[in-house]
Protein backbone atom coordinates (compact mmCIF):
# COMPACT_ATOMS: atom_id res chain seq x y z
CA UNK A 1 0.00 0.00 0.00
CA UNK A 2 2.71 2.33 0.84
CA UNK A 3 4.39 1.25 -2.14
CA UNK A 4 1.67 2.08 -4.21
CA UNK A 5 0.85 5.41 -2.84
CA UNK A 6 4.69 6.41 -3.37
CA UNK A 7 4.64 5.48 -6.78
CA UNK A 8 0.77 6.51 -7.86
CA UNK A 9 0.69 9.72 -5.59
CA UNK A 10 3.72 11.33 -4.16
CA UNK A 11 5.87 10.87 -7.78
CA UNK A 12 3.30 12.55 -9.89
CA UNK A 13 2.69 15.29 -7.73
CA UNK A 14 6.06 15.99 -7.07
CA UNK A 15 6.69 17.04 -10.17
CA UNK A 16 4.13 19.34 -10.22
CA UNK A 17 4.13 20.54 -6.83
CA UNK A 18 6.13 23.81 -7.75
CA UNK A 19 3.53 25.31 -10.23
CA UNK A 20 0.48 24.56 -7.88
CA UNK A 21 1.34 26.53 -4.50
CA UNK A 22 -1.15 29.27 -3.03
CA UNK A 23 1.25 31.53 -5.19
CA UNK A 24 -1.02 30.03 -8.51
CA UNK A 25 -3.86 31.70 -7.52
CA UNK A 26 -2.71 35.28 -6.87
CA UNK A 27 -3.67 37.48 -9.73
CA UNK A 28 -0.96 39.52 -11.60
CA UNK A 29 -2.22 42.19 -13.11
CA UNK A 30 -5.74 41.59 -13.00
CA UNK A 31 -5.11 38.03 -14.29
CA UNK A 32 -4.42 34.42 -12.80
CA UNK A 33 -2.08 32.26 -14.39
CA UNK A 34 -4.40 29.14 -15.48
CA UNK A 35 -1.29 27.15 -17.58
CA UNK A 36 0.28 25.58 -13.67
CA UNK A 37 -3.23 24.12 -12.98
CA UNK A 38 -3.72 23.08 -16.11
CA UNK A 39 -0.34 20.99 -16.01
CA UNK A 40 -1.29 19.66 -12.59
CA UNK A 41 -4.39 18.63 -13.52
CA UNK A 42 -3.77 14.41 -14.56
CA UNK A 43 -0.95 14.14 -11.78
CA UNK A 44 -3.35 15.07 -8.85
CA UNK A 45 -6.24 13.75 -10.43
CA UNK A 46 -4.12 10.23 -10.40
CA UNK A 47 -3.12 10.88 -6.83
CA UNK A 48 -6.63 11.13 -5.70
CA UNK A 49 -7.43 8.01 -6.88
CA UNK A 50 -4.49 6.39 -5.53
CA UNK A 51 -4.99 7.58 -1.81
CA UNK A 52 -8.91 7.04 -2.10
CA UNK A 53 -8.27 3.40 -2.90
CA UNK A 54 -5.56 2.87 -0.30
CA UNK A 55 -8.05 4.62 2.32
CA UNK A 56 -10.48 2.15 1.56
CA UNK A 57 -7.47 -0.86 1.02
CA UNK A 58 -6.38 0.01 4.92
CA UNK A 59 -10.25 0.53 5.93
CA UNK A 60 -10.27 -3.24 5.13
CA UNK A 61 -7.24 -4.47 6.79
CA UNK A 62 -8.85 -7.57 9.44
CA UNK A 63 -6.74 -6.45 13.00
CA UNK A 64 -9.29 -8.38 15.05
CA UNK A 65 -6.98 -11.04 15.53
CA UNK A 66 -3.41 -9.14 15.77
CA UNK A 67 -1.20 -8.11 18.63
CA UNK A 68 -1.65 -4.55 19.71
CA UNK A 69 1.94 -3.24 18.32
CA UNK A 70 0.28 -4.21 14.84
CA UNK A 71 -2.90 -2.63 15.62
CA UNK A 72 -1.74 0.63 16.78
CA UNK A 73 0.69 0.48 13.59
CA UNK A 74 -2.42 -0.26 11.24
CA UNK A 75 -4.52 2.36 13.32
CA UNK A 76 -1.55 4.91 12.49
CA UNK A 77 -1.75 4.26 8.55
CA UNK A 78 -5.30 4.31 8.44
CA UNK A 79 -5.32 7.98 10.44
CA UNK A 80 -2.22 8.94 7.76
CA UNK A 81 -3.96 7.73 4.81
CA UNK A 82 -7.30 9.47 5.69
CA UNK A 83 -5.71 12.67 6.45
CA UNK A 84 -3.51 12.55 3.22
CA UNK A 85 -6.61 11.38 1.08
CA UNK A 86 -8.83 14.44 2.08
CA UNK A 87 -6.40 16.80 1.19
CA UNK A 88 -5.35 15.70 -1.79
CA UNK A 89 -9.35 15.38 -2.37
CA UNK A 90 -9.84 18.88 -1.96
CA UNK A 91 -6.94 19.72 -3.75
CA UNK A 92 -7.96 17.70 -7.05
CA UNK A 93 -11.43 19.81 -6.59
CA UNK A 94 -10.04 23.07 -7.16
CA UNK A 95 -7.25 21.77 -9.64
CA UNK A 96 -9.95 20.67 -11.72
CA UNK A 97 -12.64 23.26 -11.39
CA UNK A 98 -10.32 26.39 -11.33
CA UNK A 99 -9.05 27.00 -14.68
CA UNK A 100 -12.42 26.20 -16.52
CA UNK A 101 -14.52 28.21 -13.91
CA UNK A 102 -11.79 30.88 -14.17
CA UNK A 103 -12.12 31.06 -18.05
CA UNK A 104 -9.84 28.55 -19.86
CA UNK A 105 -12.39 27.29 -22.01
CA UNK A 106 -13.96 30.93 -23.23
CA UNK A 107 -15.34 33.52 -20.92
CA UNK A 108 -17.49 33.10 -17.88
CA UNK A 109 -20.21 35.04 -16.19
CA UNK A 110 -20.88 35.07 -12.74
CA UNK A 111 -23.91 36.69 -10.42
CA UNK A 112 -22.52 37.84 -7.51
CA UNK A 113 -24.52 38.55 -4.31
CA UNK A 114 -23.43 40.59 -1.44
CA UNK A 115 -25.13 39.24 1.80
CA UNK A 116 -26.18 41.74 4.26
CA UNK A 117 -25.91 40.06 7.45
CA UNK A 118 -27.55 43.27 9.13
CA UNK A 119 -31.39 42.01 7.89
CA UNK A 120 -30.78 38.34 8.06
CA UNK A 121 -31.75 35.65 5.74
CA UNK A 122 -31.24 31.58 5.88
CA UNK A 123 -28.46 31.51 3.79
CA UNK A 124 -26.67 34.85 5.13
CA UNK A 125 -28.01 38.25 4.39
CA UNK A 126 -30.62 39.97 2.26
CA UNK A 127 -28.62 40.41 -0.99
CA UNK A 128 -28.15 44.40 -0.76
CA UNK A 129 -26.11 44.66 -4.32
CA UNK A 130 -25.68 42.32 -6.87
CA UNK A 131 -22.75 42.80 -9.62
CA UNK A 132 -21.75 40.67 -12.96
CA UNK A 133 -18.35 39.13 -12.30
CA UNK A 134 -16.82 38.70 -15.54
CA UNK A 135 -14.07 36.02 -16.09
CA UNK A 136 -11.98 34.71 -19.32
CA UNK A 137 -8.78 33.06 -19.01
CA UNK A 138 -8.13 33.97 -15.64
CA UNK A 139 -8.55 37.53 -16.09
CA UNK A 140 -11.42 38.83 -13.73
CA UNK A 141 -13.49 42.07 -14.06
CA UNK A 142 -16.66 43.36 -12.07
CA UNK A 143 -19.30 44.46 -14.86
CA UNK A 144 -22.77 45.30 -14.20
CA UNK A 145 -24.03 46.45 -10.78
CA UNK A 146 -27.59 46.62 -9.32
CA UNK A 147 -29.28 47.21 -6.50
CA UNK A 148 -30.70 44.08 -5.20
CA UNK A 149 -33.90 45.80 -4.50
CA UNK A 150 -34.48 46.74 -8.06
CA UNK A 151 -35.57 43.17 -9.32
CA UNK A 152 -39.06 42.37 -8.54
CA UNK A 153 -41.16 42.18 -7.22
CA UNK A 154 -42.51 39.66 -10.72
CA UNK A 155 -46.17 38.64 -10.92
CA UNK A 156 -44.92 34.84 -9.37
CA UNK A 157 -41.95 33.18 -8.54
CA UNK A 158 -39.54 33.20 -11.51
CA UNK A 159 -39.28 29.45 -10.85
CA UNK A 160 -41.07 26.68 -9.66
CA UNK A 161 -40.43 26.15 -5.93
CA UNK A 162 -40.67 22.76 -3.79
CA UNK A 163 -44.01 23.06 -1.35
CA UNK A 164 -41.50 23.03 1.80
CA UNK A 165 -39.50 25.75 0.47
CA UNK A 166 -42.88 27.49 -0.21
CA UNK A 167 -44.59 26.80 3.14
CA UNK A 168 -41.63 28.26 4.82
CA UNK A 169 -40.95 30.97 3.32
CA UNK A 170 -43.15 31.86 1.29
CA UNK A 171 -43.65 32.73 -2.63
CA UNK A 172 -41.36 35.74 -1.84
CA UNK A 173 -38.14 33.82 -2.25
CA UNK A 174 -38.84 33.37 -5.71
CA UNK A 175 -40.08 37.04 -6.61
CA UNK A 176 -37.73 39.42 -4.89
CA UNK A 177 -33.81 38.91 -5.50
CA UNK A 178 -33.52 40.47 -1.69
CA UNK A 179 -35.06 36.90 -0.52
CA UNK A 180 -33.78 34.03 -2.63
CA UNK A 181 -31.59 33.48 0.25
CA UNK A 182 -34.51 32.55 2.63
CA UNK A 183 -34.10 28.82 1.79
CA UNK A 184 -30.61 27.71 3.20
CA UNK A 185 -30.64 25.74 -0.05
CA UNK A 186 -28.08 27.66 -1.75
CA UNK A 187 -28.73 25.49 -5.21
CA UNK A 188 -31.85 27.32 -5.07
CA UNK A 189 -31.27 30.44 -4.29
CA UNK A 190 -28.38 30.56 -6.65
CA UNK A 191 -31.11 29.33 -9.65
CA UNK A 192 -33.60 31.87 -8.52
CA UNK A 193 -30.95 35.13 -8.70
CA UNK A 194 -29.45 33.53 -12.01
CA UNK A 195 -33.09 33.68 -13.61
CA UNK A 196 -33.96 36.81 -11.92
CA UNK A 197 -30.64 38.35 -13.89
CA UNK A 198 -31.40 36.54 -16.88
CA UNK A 199 -34.98 38.67 -16.89
CA UNK A 200 -33.95 41.80 -15.72
CA UNK A 201 -30.56 42.58 -18.06
CA UNK A 202 -31.14 39.00 -20.81
CA UNK A 203 -28.10 37.80 -19.96
CA UNK A 204 -27.65 33.93 -18.91
CA UNK A 205 -24.88 33.68 -16.42
CA UNK A 206 -22.57 30.58 -15.74
CA UNK A 207 -23.01 30.34 -11.68
CA UNK A 208 -23.63 32.47 -8.69
CA UNK A 209 -21.34 33.46 -6.01
CA UNK A 210 -22.62 35.04 -2.87
CA UNK A 211 -20.17 36.92 -0.10
CA UNK A 212 -20.43 39.20 3.08
CA UNK A 213 -18.54 41.68 4.78
CA UNK A 214 -17.83 39.14 7.50
CA UNK A 215 -15.62 37.65 4.81
CA UNK A 216 -14.89 41.19 2.96
CA UNK A 217 -12.91 41.86 6.55
CA UNK A 218 -11.03 38.41 6.72
CA UNK A 219 -9.51 39.79 2.84
CA UNK A 220 -8.99 42.90 4.22
CA UNK A 221 -6.42 41.20 6.99
CA UNK A 222 -4.61 40.18 4.14
CA UNK A 223 -4.87 43.57 1.44
CA UNK A 224 -4.62 45.99 4.39
CA UNK A 225 -6.94 49.23 3.84
CA UNK A 226 -8.61 50.24 1.16
CA UNK A 227 -10.00 53.75 0.09
CA UNK A 228 -13.69 54.31 -0.99
CA UNK A 229 -14.46 57.34 -3.28
CA UNK A 230 -16.71 58.77 -0.01
CA UNK A 231 -13.38 59.58 1.51
CA UNK A 232 -14.02 56.44 4.22
CA UNK A 233 -11.19 54.21 4.56
CA UNK A 234 -12.65 50.60 5.02
CA UNK A 235 -10.12 48.19 7.13
CA UNK A 236 -10.59 44.69 8.32
CA UNK A 237 -10.88 45.95 12.10
CA UNK A 238 -13.97 48.80 10.87
CA UNK A 239 -15.27 46.85 7.78
CA UNK A 240 -18.15 45.09 9.71
CA UNK A 241 -19.24 47.87 11.75
CA UNK A 242 -19.00 50.73 8.79
CA UNK A 243 -20.64 48.41 6.12
CA UNK A 244 -24.09 47.11 8.89
CA UNK A 245 -24.17 49.89 10.72
CA UNK A 246 -22.68 53.06 10.73
CA UNK A 247 -23.17 53.62 7.06
CA UNK A 248 -27.03 54.02 7.85
CA UNK A 249 -26.45 56.82 9.84
CA UNK A 250 -24.08 58.35 8.07
CA UNK A 251 -25.84 58.24 4.99
CA UNK A 252 -29.79 58.10 5.66
CA UNK A 253 -30.58 58.09 1.82
CA UNK A 254 -31.14 53.99 0.99
CA UNK A 255 -30.21 55.43 -2.59
CA UNK A 256 -26.92 56.80 -1.56
CA UNK A 257 -26.51 53.32 0.57
CA UNK A 258 -26.84 51.48 -2.70
CA UNK A 259 -23.55 53.35 -4.08
CA UNK A 260 -21.76 52.95 -0.91
CA UNK A 261 -21.97 49.42 -1.13
CA UNK A 262 -21.10 49.52 -4.92
CA UNK A 263 -18.10 51.60 -4.12
CA UNK A 264 -16.99 49.64 -1.26
CA UNK A 265 -17.34 46.23 -3.23
CA UNK A 266 -15.16 47.63 -6.36
CA UNK A 267 -12.39 49.21 -4.25
CA UNK A 268 -12.21 45.49 -2.29
CA UNK A 269 -12.34 43.74 -5.62
CA UNK A 270 -9.51 46.12 -7.31
CA UNK A 271 -7.38 45.60 -4.75
CA UNK A 272 -7.46 41.95 -4.99
CA UNK A 273 -7.00 41.92 -8.76
CA UNK A 274 -3.99 43.83 -8.22
CA UNK A 275 -2.19 40.70 -6.86
CA UNK A 276 -0.65 42.82 -4.15
CA UNK A 277 -0.81 40.54 -1.02
CA UNK A 278 -0.07 37.22 0.60
CA UNK A 279 -1.55 34.40 -1.60
CA UNK A 280 -1.57 32.11 1.28
CA UNK A 281 -3.57 34.46 3.30
CA UNK A 282 -5.32 35.42 0.97
CA UNK A 283 -7.01 31.52 0.56
CA UNK A 284 -6.74 30.92 3.75
CA UNK A 285 -9.53 33.96 4.53
CA UNK A 286 -11.68 32.61 1.87
CA UNK A 287 -11.20 29.27 3.50
CA UNK A 288 -11.94 30.97 6.95
CA UNK A 289 -15.16 32.54 4.85
CA UNK A 290 -16.49 29.18 3.51
CA UNK A 291 -16.16 27.00 6.70
CA UNK A 292 -18.22 29.47 8.41
CA UNK A 293 -21.39 29.76 5.75
CA UNK A 294 -20.41 33.29 4.14
CA UNK A 295 -18.73 32.46 1.20
CA UNK A 296 -21.18 30.52 -1.22
CA UNK A 297 -20.50 28.89 -4.88
CA UNK A 298 -22.87 27.41 -7.77
CA UNK A 299 -22.04 26.29 -11.47
CA UNK A 300 -25.15 25.97 -13.24
CA UNK A 301 -22.82 23.35 -15.48
CA UNK A 302 -24.12 19.72 -13.76
CA UNK A 303 -20.06 18.19 -13.99
CA UNK A 304 -18.88 20.95 -11.91
CA UNK A 305 -21.66 21.22 -9.90
CA UNK A 306 -20.93 17.89 -8.85
CA UNK A 307 -17.71 18.12 -7.66
CA UNK A 308 -18.72 21.63 -5.91
CA UNK A 309 -21.33 19.27 -3.88
CA UNK A 310 -20.46 17.58 -0.67
CA UNK A 311 -18.28 20.82 0.19
CA UNK A 312 -19.12 23.93 2.60
CA UNK A 313 -18.60 26.32 -0.77
CA UNK A 314 -22.36 24.22 -2.02
CA UNK A 315 -24.45 25.50 0.82
CA UNK A 316 -26.41 22.13 1.29
CA UNK A 317 -28.84 20.79 3.62
CA UNK A 318 -27.76 19.19 6.91
CA UNK A 319 -26.73 15.78 6.04
CA UNK A 320 -26.10 11.68 8.41
CA UNK A 321 -23.28 9.86 8.18
CA UNK A 322 -21.31 7.20 10.27
CA UNK A 323 -19.25 10.07 11.50
CA UNK A 324 -21.35 12.68 11.84
CA UNK A 325 -25.23 13.46 11.62
CA UNK A 326 -25.38 17.58 10.97
CA UNK A 327 -28.52 19.66 11.56
CA UNK A 328 -29.80 23.04 10.45
CA UNK A 329 -30.11 26.62 12.21
CA UNK A 330 -31.57 29.05 10.19
CA UNK A 331 -32.29 32.76 10.78
CA UNK A 332 -34.51 34.93 8.63
CA UNK A 333 -35.18 38.19 9.35
CA UNK A 334 -38.85 39.40 10.16
CA UNK A 335 -38.99 42.68 10.59
CA UNK A 336 -38.00 44.53 7.45
CA UNK A 337 -34.97 46.16 9.10
CA UNK A 338 -31.33 46.11 9.63
CA UNK A 339 -31.88 45.17 13.58
CA UNK A 340 -30.01 41.79 13.26
CA UNK A 341 -26.35 43.39 13.60
CA UNK A 342 -27.70 43.41 17.06
CA UNK A 343 -28.49 39.54 17.28
CA UNK A 344 -27.07 37.79 19.33
CA UNK A 345 -27.36 33.93 18.92
CA UNK A 346 -25.59 30.54 20.82
CA UNK A 347 -26.41 27.25 19.65
CA UNK A 348 -25.68 23.55 21.13
CA UNK A 349 -26.79 20.36 20.31
CA UNK A 350 -26.59 16.98 22.08
CA UNK A 351 -27.40 13.12 21.77
CA UNK A 352 -28.51 10.08 23.91
CA UNK A 353 -29.49 6.68 22.59
CA UNK A 354 -32.39 6.48 24.89
CA UNK A 355 -34.41 4.02 23.33
CA UNK A 356 -33.83 0.01 23.31
CA UNK A 357 -34.17 0.04 19.74
CA UNK A 358 -30.66 1.72 19.41
CA UNK A 359 -31.88 4.78 17.86
CA UNK A 360 -30.29 8.17 18.43
CA UNK A 361 -32.53 11.02 20.25
CA UNK A 362 -31.29 14.60 19.57
CA UNK A 363 -31.72 17.51 20.81
CA UNK A 364 -30.99 21.20 19.10
CA UNK A 365 -31.27 24.63 20.90
CA UNK A 366 -30.59 28.05 19.59
CA UNK A 367 -30.87 31.29 22.57
CA UNK A 368 -31.36 34.64 20.61
CA UNK A 369 -31.16 37.92 22.38
CA UNK A 370 -31.85 41.68 21.11
CA UNK A 371 -28.81 43.77 22.32
CA UNK A 372 -29.90 46.82 21.31
CA UNK A 373 -29.90 49.76 23.40
CA UNK A 374 -33.10 49.69 25.57
CA UNK A 375 -33.55 53.59 23.37
CA UNK A 376 -32.98 52.06 20.26
CA UNK A 377 -36.60 52.98 18.88
CA UNK A 378 -35.38 56.34 19.17
CA UNK A 379 -31.79 56.72 19.06
CA UNK A 380 -31.38 54.41 15.73
CA UNK A 381 -32.17 55.65 12.42
CA UNK A 382 -35.66 54.35 11.10
CA UNK A 383 -34.02 52.40 8.19
CA UNK A 384 -32.34 50.15 10.89
CA UNK A 385 -35.24 49.69 13.26
CA UNK A 386 -38.14 49.39 10.28
CA UNK A 387 -40.00 52.30 12.17
CA UNK A 388 -42.63 49.91 12.45
CA UNK A 389 -42.27 48.22 9.10
CA UNK A 390 -44.36 45.08 9.03
CA UNK A 391 -46.21 45.89 12.24
CA UNK A 392 -43.30 45.79 14.41
CA UNK A 393 -42.74 48.25 17.17
CA UNK A 394 -39.43 49.92 16.76
CA UNK A 395 -36.48 48.35 18.36
CA UNK A 396 -37.89 44.85 18.66
CA UNK A 397 -36.23 42.42 16.34
CA UNK A 398 -38.78 39.28 14.76
CA UNK A 399 -37.32 36.28 13.86
CA UNK A 400 -38.43 33.03 12.31
CA UNK A 401 -35.90 30.27 13.81
CA UNK A 402 -36.26 26.77 11.55
CA UNK A 403 -34.22 24.26 12.86
CA UNK A 404 -33.53 21.01 10.43
CA UNK A 405 -32.42 17.65 10.55
CA UNK A 406 -31.04 15.13 8.21
CA UNK A 407 -33.13 12.76 6.16
CA UNK A 408 -34.07 10.01 8.69
CA UNK A 409 -34.92 11.87 11.05
CA UNK A 410 -38.39 11.55 12.86
CA UNK A 411 -39.72 15.15 14.87
CA UNK A 412 -39.70 14.68 18.10
CA UNK A 413 -41.43 18.03 19.65
CA UNK A 414 -40.17 21.61 20.36
CA UNK A 415 -40.38 23.72 23.69
CA UNK A 416 -39.41 27.69 24.15
CA UNK A 417 -38.19 28.86 27.11
CA UNK A 418 -39.04 25.62 29.20
CA UNK A 419 -42.66 25.44 27.70
CA UNK A 420 -44.04 23.62 25.46
CA UNK A 421 -44.76 25.51 21.74
CA UNK A 422 -46.66 25.34 18.79
CA UNK A 423 -44.71 25.41 15.71
CA UNK A 424 -44.80 25.11 11.90
CA UNK A 425 -43.45 21.66 10.90
CA UNK A 426 -42.82 20.74 7.14
CA UNK A 427 -40.71 18.45 4.83
CA UNK A 428 -38.26 20.43 2.89
CA UNK A 429 -36.48 19.35 -0.11
CA UNK A 430 -36.68 15.69 1.92
CA UNK A 431 -35.63 17.27 5.41
CA UNK A 432 -37.59 17.37 8.56
CA UNK A 433 -38.26 20.95 9.46
CA UNK A 434 -39.60 22.82 12.33
CA UNK A 435 -40.47 26.22 12.57
CA UNK A 436 -41.12 29.08 14.88
CA UNK A 437 -41.40 32.97 15.19
CA UNK A 438 -39.72 35.42 17.88
CA UNK A 439 -40.60 39.03 18.70
CA UNK A 440 -37.72 40.05 21.44
CA UNK A 441 -37.58 43.70 22.72
CA UNK A 442 -34.33 45.06 23.74
CA UNK A 443 -31.94 43.47 26.25
CA UNK A 444 -35.05 40.34 25.63
CA UNK A 445 -34.15 36.22 24.93
CA UNK A 446 -35.29 33.60 24.35
CA UNK A 447 -34.33 29.23 23.57
CA UNK A 448 -35.89 27.15 21.31
CA UNK A 449 -34.97 23.84 21.65
CA UNK A 450 -36.37 21.06 19.03
CA UNK A 451 -35.56 17.01 19.42
CA UNK A 452 -35.27 14.25 16.74
CA UNK A 453 -35.19 10.71 16.40
CA UNK A 454 -32.37 9.35 14.08
CA UNK A 455 -31.47 6.08 12.22
CA UNK A 456 -29.65 3.46 14.37
CA UNK A 457 -27.33 3.01 12.01
CA UNK A 458 -25.97 6.36 12.69
CA UNK A 459 -26.05 5.81 17.26
CA UNK A 460 -22.54 5.78 17.57
CA UNK A 461 -21.63 9.04 15.01
CA UNK A 462 -21.66 12.28 16.72
CA UNK A 463 -23.27 15.52 16.59
CA UNK A 464 -23.00 19.09 14.65
CA UNK A 465 -25.40 22.09 13.33
CA UNK A 466 -24.74 23.98 10.29
CA UNK A 467 -26.30 27.82 10.98
CA UNK A 468 -27.02 30.79 9.49
CA UNK A 469 -23.75 33.17 9.73
CA UNK A 470 -24.38 36.28 11.88
CA UNK A 471 -22.84 39.68 12.42
CA UNK A 472 -20.63 38.19 15.12
CA UNK A 473 -19.65 34.24 14.26
CA UNK A 474 -20.51 31.68 17.24
CA UNK A 475 -19.23 27.92 18.30
CA UNK A 476 -21.98 25.12 18.52
CA UNK A 477 -21.80 23.96 22.52
CA UNK A 478 -22.38 20.29 23.60
CA UNK A 479 -25.86 19.59 24.85
CA UNK A 480 -26.81 17.61 27.79
CA UNK A 481 -30.59 16.59 28.19
CA UNK A 482 -33.16 14.32 30.11
CA UNK A 483 -33.81 11.13 28.02
CA UNK A 484 -37.29 11.38 29.50
CA UNK A 485 -38.02 15.01 28.85
CA UNK A 486 -35.43 15.87 25.92
CA UNK A 487 -37.72 19.28 25.49
CA UNK A 488 -38.81 20.24 28.88
CA UNK A 489 -42.36 21.64 29.10
CA UNK A 490 -41.65 23.32 32.63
Amino acid sequence: MVDDIATGAVSPVAGVIDGVGADSFAPKDGKVNLDSLIRAQPAVERANETLAKAKRDAGAIDTSGTLSPVTSAVNQLRNAVRSASEQVETANRVVQLAPAMLGNDGERNYVLLFQNNAELRAGGGIPGAVALLKVQDGAISLGDQAAGSSFGPYDESVLPLEPGTRSLYGEITGRYMQDVTLTPRFDVSAALAREMWKQKFGQQVDGVLAIDPVTLSYILRTTGPVQLPTGDTLTSDNAVQLLLSDVYAKYPDPAVQDLFFASAASAVFDKVSSGSFDAKQFIGALTQGTQEGRLRLWSATKAEQQRLAGTPLAGELPTATEKTRQFGVYLNDGTASKMDYYLEKTVSVGASVCRADGRPTSAVEVTIKNTAPADAATTLPAYVTGGGALRTEPGKIKTLIAVYAPEDAIYLGSSQDGKEVGVQTVMDGGHPAVQLQTLLAPGESTTFRVAFLGDAKYAKAGVDVLSTPGVRQSKVLPLRFDCADPTPAG
